[in-house]
C-alpha cells in the first residue's frame, strides 16, 4: 500500500513538472499567432495600439485580401495555387524518389547504394543557404530560371536525402522473412514493391509527404531567387513584397500570413498521428 501511494505521489510529481514546462511553452509558442490574429482583426489606424483586444474588430481585411483589392494582392489566389502546386509537386516527387531508392537499398541490397545514400546526407553539412547561388547559376545554365520546375527541383533536392534516409531506417526494421516468403509465392520485385513494402511503410511515407510538402510550402530564399514573375512567384515572396512599401500594409500583410499559415495546421491536425510515429520508425532497431 505505502509502494502504490509512493508511486502514485511520484506519478503526479512528473505530471506536475510536465505542465509547468509546457505552459509556458504553449504559451510563447501561441503568442505569435495570436498577434497575427489581432493584426487581421484589427482596422489599419489601430493596428499598433498594444491592446490585447482591438476596440473595433473587423473582418474587412479578409475582404481586400480575398478579393484581390489591394496593389500587393491583385495574384492572391494565383500566388496562393504556385504555392499549393509546388507543394505537392515537391511532396510526390520526393515521395516517388525516396521511396525507391530506399526500397533499392534496404530490400535489394543495390551494391553502393548506402554509399550513395551517405554521400547525399553529406551534403546537409552545407547549409542550404549557401547553395542557393549555385543553385540560382546551375538553373540558369539549363535555362529553367522563371520556371516553377526550378524551384521544385531545388526543393526535392533538398528534402531527399532525408527522406530516404527515414524511409530506409523504416525498410531495415521490416522482417526479411516476408521478403522471402513472397518471392517463394512467384513475387517479382516490383510485387515485393508494391503488395508487401508500400504498405507497411505507409506512416514512413504520410510522415515524410508532409515534411517535404511543408518544407516546399514555406520556402522564401530559393523561390525568391528563382522565380520573378508575379504570376509565377509563390505567396511567401509576395509577402515579402509589403515590405518594399513606404506605408507598409501590416494588418493585410498579417491577414494574408495568417490565411497562408492554415493549410499547413490542417495538414499537420490531419495526420498528426503519423508525424511522430513516422519520423522516428527505425531510429531504435529491434
Amino acid at each position: 500500500m505505502r509502494e502504490s501511494h509512493i508511486a502514485l505521489l511520484r506519478a503526479a510529481s512528473t505530471e506536475a513538472k510536465l505542465l509547468l514546462i509546457g505552459i509556458p511553452v504553449l504559451v510563447w509558442t501561441l503568442l505569435p499567432i495570436y498577434h497575427m490574429f489581432l493584426f487581421a482583426i484589427s482596422p489599419k489606424d489601430s493596428a499598433f495600439s498594444g491592446k490585447l483586444w482591438p476596440d473595433h474588430p473587423t473582418l474587412r481585411n479578409f475582404g481586400i485580401v480575398f478579393r484581390q483589392e489591394h496593389y500587393f494582392l491583385h495574384h492572391f489566389w494565383e500566388q496562393l495555387w504556385n504555392s499549393l502546386f509546388i507543394a505537392l509537386a515537391t511532396g510526390a516527387l520526393t515521395l516517388t524518389i525516396a521511396t525507391g531508392a530506399a526500397f533499392a537499398i534496404s530490400r535489394l541490397k543495390v551494391k553502393g547504394g548506402r554509399t550513395v545514400m551517405n554521400l547525399a546526407l553529406f551534403t546537409y553539412f552545407i547549409p542550404a543557404a549557401f547553395l542557393a547561388v549555385p543553385m540560382y547559376r546551375t538553373m540558369g545554365v539549363y535555362g529553367l530560371l522563371n520556371s516553377q520546375w526550378s524551384l521544385i527541383i531545388a526543393m526535392v533536392t533538398i528534402a531527399t536525402p532525408y527522406a530516404i534516409w527515414v524511409l530506409k531506417q523504416t525498410s531495415d526494421n521490416l522482417p526479411v522473412e516476408l521478403d522471402e516468403a513472397a518471392v517463394m509465392d512467384g513475387a517479382s520485385p516490383m510485387q515485393l514493391f508494391r503488395l508487401v513494402y508500400l504498405p507497411l511503410i505507409a506512416p514512413a511515407l504520410v510522415a515524410i509527404g508532409t515534411y517535404a510538402i511543408l518544407l516546399a510550402w514555406n520556402e522564401y530564399l530559393y523561390a525568391f531567387l528563382l522565380l520573378s514573375k508575379d504570376t509565377a512567384i509563390t505567396l511567401p515572396v509576395a509577402l515579402g513584397n509589403f515590405l518594399s512599401a513606404d506605408d507598409s500594409p501590416w494588418e493585410l500583410l498579417m491577414t494574408t500570413g495568417f490565411v497562408y499559415a492554415l493549410p499547413p495546421a490542417a495538414i499537420y491536425y490531419a495526420f498528426r498521428r503519423y508525424m511522430v510515429s513516422g519520423l522516428t520508425a527505425g531510429a531504435v532497431k529491434s
